[in-house]
């Protein structure tokens, strides 16, 4: 098939599990041999997931057992509130949509292999059914992308860097591009690297951790602003035993999410901050403990990792971190990151400033993958993911 322009809309429900995300963009073929598509956001709509589905889709993702009857409501029910979303945005944009990419609600994600019935298995599930979604809008609808992946011996995880590498590759400037979802996690793109150059993998949790520490202590769905987090105090000893654990020295490729840094360890996380210091009356310091640990452990992760990546390029070219993802509200967060990198010459920018809005840059990235599967073309970035090699992502219900 002949690769044309086609308006598309990606569409993600993070980790976060707090709604959908809508981008519609025009997807065009590469101008020339050896550059990449060409991606415009022509706009965003962001939908709130009803709170009855939020509340069963976060028992889903925590639920140590639940009914397959209940799994299988759900999934339809998703495909129904997905195609809600993309008709409010169709409306709200004034244009038809040609094409769409879902990823769909990820309710159990294993990156690293572990045995099962004898056999290692890596395994990712993401629920919202497709059929539903190509049905109510009579277009193609590419979902499940990250399976692909995990059969090619990746991860599946993260997908972005090929959006990143697209759209916000420099000659002149080295960058981190950092999406705080639910789950932290970056793309180094080195000044004037090919995609081969780009490395990207979750740093640990986003907003994932502060949010449930929110909610269990505050009966709030986030810390608006930081506010709560400004007014507490860090418990240095709790973070310094959490850092300790597996996930965070490990090396890349790696990928992590509510099975790490969900309401098992939010538990955790409180007790230890209880035993520390942070009694009830000071509720404060196990938000700020949980805000800081966000940052510190993207810190660490540049440190660690990335500063070897992009620091040849370092001494010619700036480096600067791009901040995309609900966290990039959080003002209490933001200055932490600003505070840890000002002393490494790292400019902190938000994504807004290259021209797309922070919570529109995953529903465009699925805009992309939709368009390079409907055309045959591979989605991941080995490099990223780990994978063998570079595959077509996803599965196609042609509506």
């Amino acid at each position: 098939m002949t690769e044309k322009s086609l308006i598309g809309a990606g569409v993600m429900s993070g980790t976060s599990a707090d709604g959908v995300d809508v981008a519609v963009c025009r997807i065009s073929p590469a101008r020339a041999k050896g550059e990449t598509p060409q991606v415009k956001l022509l706009g965003h709509v962001g939908v709130a997931y009803p709170r009855a589905v939020r509340a069963a889709v976060l028992n889903a993702m925590d639920a140590d057992a639940i009914s397959v009857a209940e799994l299988s409501r759900l999934n339809w029910r998703l495909g129904e509130v997905y195609a809600d979303a993309i008709e409010k945005a169709q409306g709200s944009i004034g244009v038809k949509v040609r094409l769409v990419g879902c990823h769909g609600q990820t309710v159990y994600h294993q990156g690293a292999a572990e045995k099962y019935l004898g056999k290692s298995v890596r395994t990712t599930w993401q629920m919202g059914e497709a059929s539903v979604i190509a049905e109510r809008l009579r277009v193609p609808v590419v979902s499940d992308f990250r399976p692909a992946d995990v059969a090619a011996g990746g991860q599946g995880a993260p997908l972005v860097p090929m959006l990143d590498y697209c759209m916000f590759r420099s000659t002149k400037v080295s960058r981190v591009l950092v999406n705080l979802g639910g789950i932290g996690n970056l793309t180094a793109i080195p000044a004037e690297a090919g995609i081969d150059g780009a490395m990207a993998f979750d740093t640990g949790p986003g907003n994932m951790v502060i949010d449930g520490c929110m909610r269990r202590l505050y009966g709030r769905e986030f810390d608006r602003n930081g506010t709560v987090a400004r007014s507490g105090k860090l418990l240095q000893g709790v973070l310094d035993e959490i850092l300790k654990e597996s996930y965070f020295p490990a090396a890349p490729p790696k990928s992590c999410g509510r099975e790490q840094f969900g309401e098992a360890f939010v538990s955790r996380l409180v007790a230890m901050c209880r035993k520390a210091g942070g009694s009830e009356d000071r509720d404060e310091d196990v938000i700020a403990t949980a805000t800081a640990l966000t940052s510190v452990s993207i810190l660490d992760a540049y440190r660690r990792f990335v500063w070897g990546h992009v620091g040849q390029a370092a001494p010619l070219s700036p480096v600067e971190f791009v901040v995309a993802g609900g966290g990039a509200k959080n003002s209490t967060l933001m200055r932490m990151l600003e505070d840890g990198l000002q002393p490494m010459g790292v400019k902190v920018r938000l994504m807004e400033e290259l021209g797309i809005p922070a919570q529109a840059k995953e529903g465009v990235a699925f805009a992309l993958l939709a368009w390079l599967s409907w055309f045959g073309l591979a989605g991941n970035v080995p490099a990223a993911t780990g994978a063998e090699r570079a595959v077509v992502l996803g599965k196609i219900c042609r509506g």
